[in-house]
């Protein structure tokens, strides 16, 4: 069996308009258009899959360049995609949640730490933008 890879493909084009231009080569196993899995509009690329080697290669040769619904198409032989070595993490990063870390109490960032080094009282730690009398920090 053997796949091939559409690209350039027309919004409106449907699996079974792929199938049915594919189809005047030999007996086309499964047409699919990939599409996006929020929207579920197409991706503008698709596979088509045929019984035997020889179909497939002259509905490549054939069809490469075509011109299907005012759009050039690109028909090529589809390679399976080779397994990633950080396992599609890119990277191995973990994402999301950058920047520096910031640490606890009494950092550069923390406002209420300078407020009790002064001598605030902690029960007003709710408070302590409320009087803008009080030291606000560092």
């Amino acid at each position: 069996m053997s796949k091939l890879f559409v690209g350039s493909l027309p919004w409106a084009t449907s699996e079974e308009d792929l199938a049915q231009l594919f189809g005047q080569f030999g007996p086309v196993v499964h047409a699919t258009i990939i599409r996006d899995y929020q929207t579920g509009r197409s991706r503008g690329y698709g596979f088509v899959q045929f019984d035997n080697d020889a179909s497939a290669q002259q509905a490549q040769q054939q069809l490469n360049g075509y011109e299907l619904q005012g759009r050039t198409i690109k028909v090529d032989f589809a390679t399976e995609r080779a397994p990633r070595a950080d396992g599609g993490n890119f990277n191995n990063r973990r994402g999301g949640f950058g920047g520096p870390r910031r640490g606890g109490y009494n950092n550069q960032y923390s406002q209420r730490g300078g407020y009790y080094e002064q001598g605030g009282n902690p029960d007003d730690a709710n408070n302590w933008r409320s009087n803008p009398q009080q030291p606000q920090g560092e």
